[in-house]
């Protein structure tokens, strides 16, 4: 008997045994909250588009000269608008609005005789006219013209715009646009007629002696070298035999015509 209490006083103390208390959840310390990075200086993968657009919002200097600032001043816009003004380029648009009178009257007539270009670029003084750095840029826009045999206006701005319109009319009426909902068209429609306008415009065309500028940002560092107001006035350019009705004839006709009157 005294076994058998034992035994059960045992089980009575087991029973009686305070549950052991549930484990608290253990609550991380919240972690610290990154060092906020120093802005990036320049844009993953290069200099954005974006950041181009805005300086040359702000300064008004070429696509190129924005994007060549920012690379070399790893895109830090202050230091680019700095870089700029430095050059001069930046002030190139602000000497738009002087009076440019002076300036050359040149030509260029390519190798064969066909193709000749009769251009007016303008300057503010005498002495840059003079000068072989202008000499050399009149020469270079008078090939660029040559070159070009779409190019009709100094700049997109100068076409007529009775031509636009009806080239507007055209395009709207294109059968791969009529399922287009109107404002998707127009959209469409203006795209390309820009995308023409440029075709047409000489200082929206790719220098020839150098792609990655265009001739009107080609005229800006020319202005920013001499310190002078450039702008191309004028130009024409000749094709031998435009506009001549040629008369056609058959080769064969006139031999089997010739034979039979022998």
């Amino acid at each position: 008997m005294a076994k058998k209490d034992k035994k059960s006083k045992g089980k009575e103390k087991v029973a009686k045994a305070p549950a052991p208390a549930p484990e608290e959840p253990k609550v991380e310390a919240p972690a610290e909250a990154p060092a906020e990075a120093p802005a990036a200086k320049k844009p993953a993968g290069g200099i954005s588009a974006a950041l181009v657009k805005e300086l040359r919002e702000q300064t008004g200097a070429g696509m190129m000269d924005c994007k060549k600032a920012l690379t070399e001043n790893d895109g830090d816009m202050e230091k680019a608008v700095e870089w700029l003004r430095k050059k001069g380029i930046a002030s190139a648009d602000k000497k738009a609005g002087r009076v440019a009178a002076e300036g050359l009257v040149d030509s260029y007539i390519h190798t064969g005789g066909r193709v000749g270009v009769l251009v007016e670029v303008n300057c503010e003084t005498d002495f840059v006219a003079r000068g072989d750095k202008f000499k050399a840029l009149v020469r270079d826009i008078a090939m660029q013209i040559a070159a070009c045999p779409n190019v009709v206006y100094v700049k997109s701005e100068d076409v007529d715009p009775e031509f636009v319109a009806k080239e507007k009319a055209i395009e709207m009426g294109r059968e791969d646009l009529a399922s287009k909902p109107e404002n998707i068209r127009e959209k469409i429609v203006q795209g390309r007629i820009d995308k023409q306008l440029k075709e047409m415009s000489l200082m929206d065309q790719p220098y020839i002696k150098d792609q990655t500028i265009t001739v009107q940002e080609l005229v800006k560092r020319t202005i920013a070298d001499l310190g002078e107001n450039i702008q191309v006035r004028r130009f024409s350019r000749f094709v031998l035999g435009e506009g001549i009705e040629k008369e056609e004839t058959n080769f064969a006709e006139e031999v089997a015509a010739q034979t039979g009157q022998k």
